[in-house]
C-alpha cells in the first residue's frame, strides 16, 4: 500500500518523495489537509474514507452507483476483503454508511518506483445510497489549465507526519505548469504526462499523508487523484496527482462510466 519512491540510481535522495497514504503501522484514523479548513460532507458528497481493516488509510471518490476511484498505491498488495469505504460522513471513523469492496482494479501500467499510472478502481458490494451527503462526481475529460483553482479534500495530516483531527478538511490550490513542475521534481525523474501538479510556490497548502487517493476537483468535476509529493506543502514542491482526463479512457473501459 505504501511505497517510498525509489529511483534506482538515486536511492538516498528520493526517500522524501513519497505517496500520500498512511503506513499501515501509522493508521490512527482521521487526519486533515495542510493549511485547510473544516468541511461538511454535504458539500463534498463524493468523498470517501478508504478503510483498511476498518481504519482510515486513504481517500477515494464515488464515480458511479457502485464504483469508486482512488490511488493505486493505496490498495497495492491488498485483498478486497480487507477494504471498505465509508460514505456520507464528515468524520473518517464513524457515521454515514460503510460499504465492503468486492473488486480492486489497479491500472496495468502502475509502477511503484515512479508512482506512474497511480489510479485504481474499487467495486462496492452494494450500490451507494445516494442522497444528502452521498453522490457521484463526474470525471473530467479535459486537463485544467495552469492557474485553475482546484479543491482538495480529505483526512490527511496537518503537516508532514502530523496530527489527525477527524473532521474532513478542504483547501484550494492552483494548477502548476507541467514543465515547471517537472523541473522541480527533476531529481525524482520529473512528472509524466499522466500526472497533474497543483500548489503554491510559497507552499503552505497541500494534501498530505492520509489524503492519497482523494479528489482534486474543479467546476464540479474530478480532475485529479492525490498521489505523491516531496513532503507536504513545501515551497516549490507542489502536490502531484494522477491526471483523470489522461486516464479516463481506461476508467470507461473498466466500468462503462
Amino acid at each position: 500500500m505504501f511505497r517510498i519512491l525509489v529511483i534506482a540510481a538515486a536511492l538516498v535522495c528520493c526517500l522524501e518523495a513519497t505517496p500520500r497514504a498512511l503506513r499501515r503501522s501509522d493508521l490512527r484514523g482521521g487526519g486533515r489537509i495542510v493549511g485547510g479548513t473544516d468541511a461538511d460532507i454535504k458539500d463534498f458528497p463524493y468523498q470517501l474514507s478508504f478503510q483498511y481493516r476498518g481504519r482510515h488509510s486513504c481517500g477515494a471518490s464515488i464515480i458511479g452507483e457502485d464504483w469508486a476511484i482512488t490511488a493505486a498505491h493505496c490498495s497495492d498488495d491488498m485483498s478486497a476483503d480487507e477494504v471498505s469505504l465509508r460514505a456520507g460522513s464528515s468524520t473518517s471513523g464513524k457515521g454515514g454508511e460503510v460499504y465492503q469492496v468486492t473488486d480492486i482494479i489497479i491500472h496495468e501500467q502502475y509502477e511503484y518506483y515512479t508512482i506512474g499510472y497511480d489510479i485504481c478502481l474499487l467495486k462496492a458490494a452494494t450500490k451507494f445510497k445516494f442522497g444528502d451527503g452521498i453522490a457521484a462526481i463526474p470525471l473530467a475529460s479535459v486537463t485544467p489549465t495552469v492557474g485553475t483553482i482546484l479543491t482538495i479534500s480529505g483526512w490527511g495530516t496537518t503537516f508532514e507526519w502530523g496530527t489527525y483531527p477527524k473532521q474532513l478538511q478542504q483547501v484550494q490550490v492552483p494548477v502548476v505548469d507541467h514543465a515547471k513542475c517537472s523541473e522541480y521534481y527533476e531529481q525524482y525523474g520529473g512528472v509524466s504526462d499522466t500526472m497533474l501538479c497543483a500548489g503554491l510556490s510559497t507552499g503552505g497548502k497541500d494534501a498530505c499523508q492520509g489524503d492519497s487517493g482523494g479528489p482534486y476537483v474543479a467546476n464540479g468535476q474530478l480532475v485529479g487523484i492525490v498521489s505523491w509529493g516531496k513532503g507536504c506543502a513545501r515551497p516549490q514542491y507542489p502536490g502531484v496527482a494522477a491526471d483523470v482526463a489522461h486516464l479516463r479512457k481506461w476508467v470507461t473501459e473498466k466500468t462503462g462510466i
